[in-house]
């Protein structure tokens, strides 16, 4: 175990602090997941890299690591607030597919992006739809003092926990209503106490059949989207756990909510003690911004991690942008930016390459001492990532130390990292994009040709493959200081 303190951003206090388990020699991490009534796009994913270096960070500080990651198959509606549609009832509708059909689809196409991005598999995948009934065990419980039922269904009453939306930075109601108010994209449910108030239960309306609906006290509907995470937290974490996670914009409406939820549950007082919260720490990644606007999963067309394999990215290249930039910082999405990223990732590649064979040495090698603490420093100061990337640098520059020294101290740097570097090679990263009219064994056997041509001094021959190439959108790049020899446009 490293001894440098871990310190962490607590967005519940707004406030850098030093990581204390609850559990002595454990650490307890939940981190909200992806409604799969879709394909998630890469801003989606920038979580999810946040998170595995967050539980890569506490595994290589020798804590006993239980991740769990929550599958939203029922009850996220398509508005985040309180109204509108369940997202997969509406895209089983439009589909004309069975809802499970759906869920299960876009669950897999989840899991697959995460391997992509050598993102690790959590200690569980919790899937709401199999703890109904302990939804509707803990809406019992909390119902007489915290909530109130309407023809909709039962709703939570926010004036009976204290603090509520503190993590938001709003603790007035008035503040609340004004801030629901101006994001609500669809009326209002009629009837509420306060546009803050959420559903913890919705009936099925009056002549419907929703594909997923359960029997429970205050009739046949599905549970709110909030009540699943207080629900699945408590059951496989326990009241209080460690850390929570998510994007910036569950800190608006999601995880306020699900914060009263559980000091309902509890029966705790405010928010002063950070652990009536359900968790000790709250920690949210800032946003992807990609200025096209496609990245938005309601313009028809949006970013997918396939979509930049498909433009020649190996979907590492993204895992390196995300660690370019702090996790607490906006980062914006450009296919330029991307590029150098993925340029970046190469060099370091080529440089493991040259002991990639060595047997580990002593990773604690005088040589390393500095960068090392500084590495240590980094990811111990809120996963400082970017002086991290920089202290591998380092590590790779230093040519005249013994060879199983560099690879040890570069595994364990990428155990936090998480970029695969002794499982990558150049090959993997040159990636023929989808819409290529030539492949990579026809490159490959004209580029031998040229250099047989350019041995023979023939530069009539050599010069016409190249033409060709380029007229296929193959650039040779002749004296690139990568050795990469082309690259597809």
């Amino acid at each position: 175990m490293t001894q440098t303190p871990l310190k962490l951003f607590n967005s519940l206090t707004r406030e850098i602090e030093t990581f204390t388990p609850v559990h002595p020699g454990e650490a307890r991490v939940y981190s909200c997941g992806p409604t799969v009534y879709n394909y998630p796009h890469i801003g989606n994913m920038r979580a999810y890299v946040f998170a595995d270096v967050l539980g890569r960070t506490l595994s290589w500080k020798g804590y006993d690591l239980k991740h769990v990651i929550n599958i939203t198959d029922v009850g996220h509606l398509t508005d985040d607030a309180d109204a509108g549609e369940d997202k997969l009832e509406k895209a089983a509708a439009k589909s004309e597919q069975s809802i499970w059909d759906i869920a299960q689809h876009y669950t897999e196409a989840f899991k697959a992006d995460t391997r992509a991005l050598n993102i690790r598999a959590p200690a569980e995948w919790s899937v709401a739809t199999d703890y109904i009934d302990a939804m509707i065990d803990f809406a019992s419980g909390i119902a007489d003092k915290h909530c109130y039922e309407l023809e909709g269904g039962l709703y939570f009453d926010v004036s009976t926990v204290e603090d509520y939306a503190l993590l938001a930075g709003r603790t007035k109601l008035d503040q609340i209503q004004e801030h629901q108010e101006a994001h609500m994209r669809i009326d209002p449910v009629k009837q509420k106490r306060s546009p803050a108030d959420f559903a913890i239960w919705r009936k099925t309306p009056p002549g419907e059949t929703r594909q997923m609906e359960w029997d429970s006290p205050w009739g046949r509907g599905a549970p709110g989207w909030h009540l699943e995470c207080s629900v699945m937290g408590e059951k496989l974490l326990g009241f209080p756990f460690d850390i929570h996670t998510g994007g910036i914009d569950h800190r608006e409406i999601h995880h306020p909510n699900e914060i009263a939820q559980n000091q309902a549950f509890c029966g705790c007082g405010g928010l002063s003690e950070a652990t009536n919260s359900g968790a000790k720490i709250w920690m949210h990644n800032n946003f992807l911004v990609e200025r096209s606007g496609k990245m938005s999963k309601s313009a028809g067309e949006f970013l997918r991690l396939q979509l930049l394999v498909d433009k020649g990215y190996h979907p590492l290249a993204y895992r390196m942008m995300c660690l370019q930039a702090h996790y607490r910082s906006e980062l914006e999405f450009s296919w330029d930016g991307l590029g150098a990223a993925l340029t970046r990732l190469k060099r370091i590649v080529i440089a493991v390459e040259t002991f990639r064979d060595e047997a580990p040495g002593d990773p604690s090698h005088d040589s390393f001492a500095a960068i090392r603490e500084k590495f240590t420093h980094a990811v111990s100061d809120d996963l400082n990532t970017p002086v991290a990337l920089v202290a591998l640098e380092d590590a790779l520059a230093l040519k005249k130390v013994d060879a199983g020294a560099r690879r040890a101290i570069v595994e364990e740097m990428d155990e936090v990292l998480g970029l695969d570097l002794f499982g990558l090679d150049r090959k993997d990263l040159r990636i023929r994009p989808l819409d290529a009219q030539v492949t990579e064994h026809e490159i490959e056997a004209d580029l031998l040709r040229r250099k047989e041509a350019r041995l023979a001094k023939d530069f009539a021959t050599s010069d016409a493959i190249r033409a060709s190439l380029a007229a296929n959108g193959v650039e040779v790049m002749d004296g690139d200081p990568l050795g990469w020899e082309w690259k597809l446009d």
